[in-house]
């Protein structure tokens, strides 16, 4: 979405998962500028090989909620320069900006943007080639369709964030509409973006399409944008705080790798309180499994649903079929700040069943075999759930069902979602709060409204 003439163009590195990108930008003489950076830097220096570029400068736009930064690690091991708010008062070493500083890159400048709103010391990057805009790295500003979220500071400072939000969409608005717009936060973020959106666009094509941006009136934006926000997994609350005082530097030869604990001592530890995080394919789970394990299928997902799922504190033992790579699901813990990771069950769960333990195994169903034997508990978000769903379903969304769980009445209960995934995550929850007759819907509410020929209810 740059101007490829000069070369300005970054290419994005998107994490699906957790619905941002990353910006790998080639400054025309060997080196390179990330914009955003998770701590999981695989996807990020395999751009750069590919490109033959070293790292040369990191900028991150602000303090990060949902991952923890990649720039105290580039720092460290690529001697990169580190771009933040001065406002940010990050513990490590860095540069320090504030609104309209400038930095040469070498050719192109980066100059500094105060954009409060997602967050208090948020700044945008705004790309120039002599004193033409190219780009803006917006961040958690101004994204496609929307703007990011500002609740992440509490309840309390919601609305004075949001309204700060209005003022500096406001001020991205006003660059030429040609400029090129480079967010972190795109489909699939808590931090709030729309499905489906693009992951680059322009502050034109922003000016055209974006409704936050045809609302002119401060108080009808913040009722928009409040509006709009829905739940966010918990550990959005300490990973901010952990960017500020700068993640531990990682040995990558060290990382990937878990211990392979025996079944016995795998048992001790969640007798002892670790909790057992089953990997496998939803069908490998519900066909036996660790009773009261919590299925976290490895996918682009994992991340926010192992850090929503399971406290931090909380020491993880890992379950994983011998084709799971085990690099990648301890990345993801990592990048969310997971990291008392125990170690995997050596042999899986036909080293558990050899041993003589039980397994629970919960009914599949097709959703033409939904009848009246069990009630149906819908675990999607709240905005899910009233767009369409089974009529008479109980609604308690995923994130929410730990603590809920011992409150529900003890029933046959059959759990779904959109696929199977999070319902099959919410049979664990269940197990470990006493339910037993549990079954999960391979499918989602538009798959049982086609199969029994009637109609989703909507709202509450």
């Amino acid at each position: 979405m740059g101007d490829t003439t000069t070369g300005l163009a970054p290419t994005a590195v998107a994490d699906e998962g957790l619905g941002n990108s990353c910006h790998l930008l080639d400054l025309g003489d060997g080196g390179a500028l990330v914009v955003d950076p998770p701590r999981d830097l695989r996807a990020v220096r395999a751009a750069a090989e590919r490109a033959g570029l070293r790292i040369r400068f990191v900028a991150d736009t602000h303090l990060h909620a949902d991952f923890l930064s990649g720039a105290v690690q580039l720092a460290h091991d690529d001697a990169a320069t580190v771009l933040a708010a001065a406002a940010g008062e990050r513990r490590f070493d860095h540069r320090g900006l504030r609104d309209g500083d400038e930095v040469d890159l070498g050719g192109p400048t980066l100059t500094a943007l105060e954009t409060p709103g997602h967050t208090d010391e948020h700044l945008a990057f705004l790309l120039r080639d002599g004193a033409r805009p190219v780009g803006v790295f917006s961040g958690g500003s101004l994204i496609v369709g929307s703007a990011a979220r500002t609740d992440l500071l509490g309840a309390d400072r919601a609305e004075s964030l949001a309204r700060a939000q209005f003022g500096s969409l406001r001020r991205l608005a006003a660059l030429p509409p040609a400029t090129a717009l480079w967010p972190t936060h795109g489909a699939g973020s808590f931090c709030s973006a729309p499905p489906g959106a693009d992951r680059t666009s322009t502050i034109g094509r922003e000016l055209a399409a974006n409704p936050l941006l045809a609302i002119d009136d401060e108080d009808r934006f913040v009722e928009h944008l409040l509006g709009s926000l829905g739940s966010y997994p918990p550990y959005f609350l300490r990973l901010a705080e952990i960017n500020r005082r700068g993640p531990a530097v990682l040995d990558p030869g060290a990382t990937g790798r878990l211990d392979a604990l025996p079944v016995a001592a795998v048992r001790r530890l969640l007798a002892d309180g670790a909790v057992l995080v089953d990997a496998r394919p939803v069908a490998d789970y519900t066909r036996g499994h660790v009773p009261g394990a919590v299925s976290i299928p490895l996918r682009a997902q994992f991340a926010t649903w192992l850090g929503w799922l399971v406290p931090a504190d909380t020491p993880v033992v890992v379950l994983r079929n011998p084709d799971q790579d085990l690099a990648d699901l301890v990345w993801r813990a990592l990048n969310i700040g997971v990291e008392r990771l125990a170690g995997e069950l050596d042999g899986g769960i036909d080293a558990w069943i050899a041993a003589g333990h039980p397994t629970a195994n919960t009914p599949l169903l097709r959703p033409g075999e939904v009848d009246g034997r069990y009630r149906v508990l819908d675990v999607r978000q709240e905005a899910e759930f009233s767009a369409g769903h089974l009529p008479g379903a109980l609604h308690v969304e995923l994130g929410a069902l730990g603590p809920a769980a011992g409150r529900l009445p003890d029933a046959p209960t059959l759990v779904m979602c959109g696929h199977g995934e999070r319902a099959a995550g919410a049979v664990g929850l269940l197990e470990r709060a006493g339910h037993r007759d549990l079954a999960v819907l391979a499918g989602g509410p538009g798959d049982w409204a086609e199969a029994a020929g009637r109609d989703l209810a909507t709202g509450r």
